[in-house]
């Protein structure tokens, strides 16, 4: 069982920057392709960015596009997403995931708690 723990998250201005961090336990995720996710309260779970198993490829939302950039070391199978020029409609509960369909992801970590401020 994957067990995927968030962290990095805390309280920013806007226009400031944060970087999180994912890691996994029970498998390593070194073949799959990752994903970051978040959920702003009262909307639902939405997508942020995404790389490919290699790293060789990403994609991100049109909302954090030039301001977001997801990476990974698979040496420390560690998930990354920095995160600048921060928005106060960036605050939200961030988590990691395959980037897969919504029906075969792991179970969901706690996540990570991003507030910005205005």
């Amino acid at each position: 069982q994957v067990q995927l723990v968030e962290s990095g998250g805390g309280l920013v201005q806007a226009g400031g920057s944060l970087r999180l961090s994912c890691s996994a336990s029970g498998r390593t995720f070194s073949s799959y392709a990752m994903g970051w996710f978040r959920q702003a309260p009262g909307k639902e779970r939405e997508f942020v960015a995404a790389i490919s198993a290699s790293g060789g490829s990403t994609r991100y939302a049109s909302s954090v596009k030039g301001r977001f950039t997801i990476s990974r070391d698979a040496a420390k199978n560690t998930l990354y997403l920095q995160m600048n020029s921060l928005k106060t409609e960036d605050t939200a509960v961030y988590y990691c995931n395959k980037d897969s369909t919504w029906s075969d992801k792991w179970a969901w970590g706690q996540g990570t708690q991003v507030t910005v401020s205005s």
